[in-house]
């Protein structure tokens, strides 16, 4: 239907892509949650978990109250990069997140093994199965902003995650490599078919700078995104460096202290969403 925000609970239309509210699982009675925002690429290897890290970072640095669940089951990379190591406890009510210096809010699978490198050797319906207790089961505590770090793909996880959670929006990480066209309109199609709205894309990797003459050296060759974001009609909202420091922090559970500069545009287009 023409003009449809793929918000069906605030819709008194009937049409045929309505979607079912039922499906939608009940967030744990004691949690608040006001906005959810997914992650989300084509293709593993671009950086996703680090961008989910800094835009919630970005937001937190706002005064927001940020959370973010950590949907990559089988490779739990969010935990690390912020240095938490366990949850807060649990109760009869559920189970409290781990929560950084900062006041984020996480929650993932690796905070709940013995030993965080121990595989997650799941089928694909158990995995999907685990988000969606990380959605009904964790006490999110009074969130303004919830991003949710996705598996790449387009697979069992992503849908779960699109028809049980209220997302608001997605934001698309990509890398300027030849693949991206195809790729990228996979994602961009996946969350159309679930009236899910794109927020816009975050390309990773965009260039290194050089540290003596500070000229821009394009590792991957010249971006195809701009012919894909037009297409689409869709903003390119941030283009990310190749940064050691940026790794460095990750690794070391620093993230809070990567600088989220570039991440405006990308703030502005979640808050609006």
């Amino acid at each position: 239907m023409g003009g449809c925000s793929g918000n069906c609970s605030s819709c008194g239309s009937d049409c045929a892509d309505r979607k079912q509210e039922s499906q939608l699982a009940q967030l744990n009675p004691k949690a608040n949650v006001k906005k959810v925002i997914a992650v989300v690429s084509g293709k593993g290897g671009v950086g996703k978990s680090t961008v989910t890290s800094m835009l919630a970072v970005a937001m937190a640095k706002k005064g927001k109250r940020v959370g973010v669940l950590d949907a990559d089951i089988t490779g739990p990379s969010v935990p690390t990069a912020f240095g938490v190591t366990e949850c807060q406890g649990a109760t009869k009510d559920g189970l409290y997140p781990a929560v950084t210096k900062g006041g984020i809010q996480v929650m993932s699978i690796n905070l709940l093994l013995d030993n965080n490198t121990d595989p997650v050797v799941w089928r694909g319906p158990v995995i999907a199965g685990a988000v969606k207790q990380f959605w009904t089961d964790v006490i999110w505590e009074e969130v303004d902003y919830m991003f949710v770090d996705m598996p790449p793909g387009t697979g069992d996880v992503p849908l779960t995650v699109f028809q049980s959670l209220p997302v608001d929006g997605i934001v698309i990480v990509t890398s300027p490599q030849d693949l991206v066209s195809m790729i990228v309109t996979k994602a961009v199609k996946m969350a159309n078919m679930m009236h899910i709205p794109v927020l816009g894309f975050v390309e990773n990797y965009s260039y290194l700078e050089c540290p003596d003459c500070g000229k821009q050296i394009r590792v991957f060759g010249e971006s195809k995104l701009d012919a894909v974001a037009e297409n689409f009609n869709l903003p390119v909202l941030a283009r990310l460096p190749i940064d050691p420091k940026v790794a460095e922090c990750c690794d070391n559970g620093l993230m809070e202290q990567v600088n989220i500069d570039a991440m405006a545009q990308a703030i502005v287009a979640i808050e609006n969403a």
